[in-house]
């Protein structure tokens, strides 16, 4: 891949990025700010507002990368998420983390830690964020948007909905981008993957892959 395909972060926004507990390389991390901030253009250009949603939002790390492509493009990212984790945060799994439990519930909370991702981000001009369930999320957020970012819960139930619910939101012509989508089930979970492979089949078409996040795009019509 060459670094025209690769938006980097600012100094500031990098060094955030740096210290925010996520799952999303440096590497992926550019290309989807790059692929995020083209598509903004590309909506722009039609004198549009450009509107993307990230399902899954954990941190913030991966929302620093679409809501720096948001604020270049003046448009605007929804993050949702209901910040409780996913199965694979949860104790004796390898991405359980100890610091993020709440001692009052005893359950994971990932707000408080996202929230001052986002507050020293200077983003949330640009950032609207959405506290809660993905399917719930989608049932008021109805209109087309120029990118979906998948990279929620991986369990075969939670990826599924997050897929029926999201990718046909996908403006023909705009871009669905999955993460942790492993070929190899010795590298990762299936569910990301078998979306991919779904949407494959479903008007979508792959135009570039940057470790494990797949970039798609919807056909136009």
């Amino acid at each position: 891949m060459t670094l025209s395909m690769r938006l980097k972060l600012p100094e500031h926004l990098a060094e955030l990025a740096e210290v925010t507990r996520g799952f999303m390389p440096y590497d992926e991390g550019e290309t989807l700010a790059y692929f995020a901030h083209k598509a903004f253009l590309d909506t722009k250009t039609n004198n549009q507002l450009g509107t993307a949603v990230e399902i899954g939002t954990y941190c913030g790390l991966s929302t620093l990368y679409l809501g720096y492509a948001a604020q270049l493009a003046d448009a605007l990212l929804a993050t949702v998420d209901h910040h409780y984790g996913s199965i694979e945060n949860s104790k004796g799994w390898p991405h359980h983390d100890s610091q993020l439990i709440d001692p009052q519930t005893n359950q994971l909370d990932t707000l408080y830690r996202f929230r001052r991702t986002l507050a020293l981000s200077g983003l949330s001009q640009n950032i609207v964020t959405i506290v809660g369930n993905s399917v719930t999320a989608s049932k008021i957020l109805t209109a087309p948007v120029d990118i979906v970012f998948i990279d929620g819960g991986h369990s075969h139930e939670v990826a599924w909905n997050d897929y029926y619910a999201w990718a046909n939101r996908v403006r023909h012509g705009g871009i669905l981008m999955i993460h942790d989508v492993f070929p190899d089930p010795n590298d990762g979970g299936r569910p990301p993957y078998e979306i991919y492979q779904e949407a494959l089949t479903n008007s979508f078409t792959e135009v570039h892959t940057q470790g494990s996040l797949k970039i798609l795009r919807r056909d136009s019509r």
